[in-house]
């Protein structure tokens, strides 16, 4: 498949627009590759240099890396003249030819760019500097079959020219490196006990924004308190929290919620993507900037439990690709890990069986659980055996009230009572930390959520706590039996 920016960009020439057009144009390949980007200038010779060419030298170096494996995942030199010079250009071209040749291309990203500038020529038309410990991750393809996937971390010295009002490559030399060290983790684990996944009854999966109240929240949270719970897990979705660029806005509310939460002595656990499914390599850097806004603002809050990266990310297995999926997951939990060196981190995952992949890359292993108590405690059981070394999180469990005609009239709140009160004991036998399924029942479910078949979509909306005009339900009173229970 063609990536994303080289299809956009074809598209574009087929309109007959001019070439230097697109690939000048500010904001287009920005907006489709954000690699973070660390400069130290302290120690530069010749001429001091501005702020604004180290921007447009940036921005260039940005987009060379950007077209070069562009380039290399489609075998096509389109743009490699715009950013680097010929005898660049001609390097890279050769081995394009190479891989049309063999069948091989390559899917592939920068991640982080360390550079230290070294010399500024006092013409202006020359800098010399250092990409220190330079991270990628790329992927090579055989026949369209994987052979390879590589994350390395690497430094170069790079020599850039001032062509035609824009900088490009002119030589990039590998040199040697020095492994960084990542630092020391501090992690507590042991703030979860009695959770519970927390939507305002009125706007399920949709509650930043425009939609957030701040009074609705505060009066839930009054609840979950008299309630006995102790935390609480909320979603942050991808695109409508602005993907890269987070919306300030909705920052501003999950800081709401936060100051809520502490108040009233609840944690909050943060899934940082949902409503994500893409993995693509030349996306990673933008879902990076998304976590990195997310992260760096909200982790030195007081009420912060920890990081969910993903909600139930092996659904996604047989339409992405198991191992493009998992791939993302490790650098994402790299990537937070150099964020944010005390808070846990943990992946949403569908079921116990699921939850034995890249144990070792998070701090808590998470899984959820809507199937038949009899196979519970066997399955359960087995995921101990083969995690045995990372505390577990039941971090969703339920089960609908509904009995209408599209689940054949088998449910009833009493139903669901008996099944929270077996599943509860379960829970305290085992001290499993949890997170229940959930507080409301609601009116609208959207189609995202359940799809759009009625027997799927209307079973989706009982699984409340309370009904949806805030009434106690059956398991309303269970919960509140054990409440002593699970202190």
């Amino acid at each position: 498949m063609i990536l994303y920016g080289v299809s956009a960009t074809w598209t574009f020439f087929n309109t007959g627009a001019d070439k230097a057009t697109i690939l000048h144009l500010p904001g287009e390949l920005e907006s489709a590759y954000q690699p973070k980007v660390n400069w130290n200038v302290t120690n530069q010779q010749g001429r001091s240099m501005e702020t604004q060419t180290l921007r447009e030298l940036e921005k260039d170096y940005k987009n060379a890396w950007y077209v070069k494996y562009s380039a290399l995942a489609s075998n096509n030199p389109f743009g490699l003249a715009d950013y680097y010079t010929s005898d660049a250009k001609d390097y890279i071209e050769r081995l394009l030819d190479y891989n049309r040749t063999n069948d091989i291309y390559t899917r592939g990203t920068s991640i982080q760019h360390n550079p230290e500038l070294l010399f500024y020529s006092l013409d202006g038309k020359l800098v010399v500097f250092t990409d220190k410990n330079l991270e990628t991750f790329e992927e090579t393809y055989v026949d369209d079959k994987l052979l390879h996937r590589e994350s390395s971390i690497g430094s170069y010295q790079v020599t850039m020219l001032l062509e035609d009002g824009f900088w490009r490559i002119r030589q990039l030399v590998k040199i040697a490196s020095k492994k960084p060290s990542l630092g020391r983790r501090t992690v507590n684990v042991n703030k979860i006990n009695k959770g519970i996944n927390y939507y305002p009854k009125e706007h399920p999966w949709d509650m930043f924004s425009e939609n957030f109240n701040d009074s609705i929240v505060q009066k839930d949270f009054v609840l979950l308190k008299k309630m006995d719970f102790n935390s609480v897990r909320i979603f942050i979705p991808y695109k409508a929290f602005g993907g890269p660029n987070v919306k300030i806005s909705c920052l501003q509310q999950v800081h709401s919620l936060l100051d809520i939460a502490k108040k009233q002595q609840l944690k909050v656990l943060i899934t940082l993507f949902d409503f994500y499914g893409n993995y693509d390599v030349l996306d990673w850097t933008l879902t990076h900037r998304h976590a990195e806004h997310i992260v760096n603002s909200l982790k030195n809050h007081d009420a912060l439990l920890g990081w969910d990266i993903k909600n139930e990310p092996d659904l996604d297995y047989e339409s992405r690709g198991k191992e493009n999926v998992k791939a993302w997951l490790t650098a994402m939990a790299k990537q937070i890990k150099y964020w944010d060196t005390k808070h846990p981190i943990t992946i949403g995952w569908s079921n116990p069986e699921a939850a034995i992949d890249l144990a070792n890359e998070v701090d808590l292993v998470s899984f959820h659980y809507y199937g038949s108590l009899e196979n519970l405690f066997n399955r359960y059981q087995k995921l101990k055996e083969q995690v045995p070394d990372k505390p577990l999180v039941l971090q969703e469990y339920g089960y609908s009230s509904y009995s209408g005609v599209w689940n054949g009239l088998i449910s009833s709140e009493n139903k669901q009572a008996d099944y929270l009160k077996a599943i509860q004991k379960f829970i305290s036998d085992e001290e499993l930390p949890y997170f229940l399924w959930t507080l409301y029942d609601f009116e609208k479910i959207p189609n995202a959520v359940a799809g759009r078949l009625p027997w799927r979509k209307t079973k989706q909306k009982y699984f409340g706590l309370l009904d949806t005009g805030g009434k106690p339900k059956k398991a309303y009173q269970v919960l509140l039996k054990n409440k002593k229970g699970n202190n």
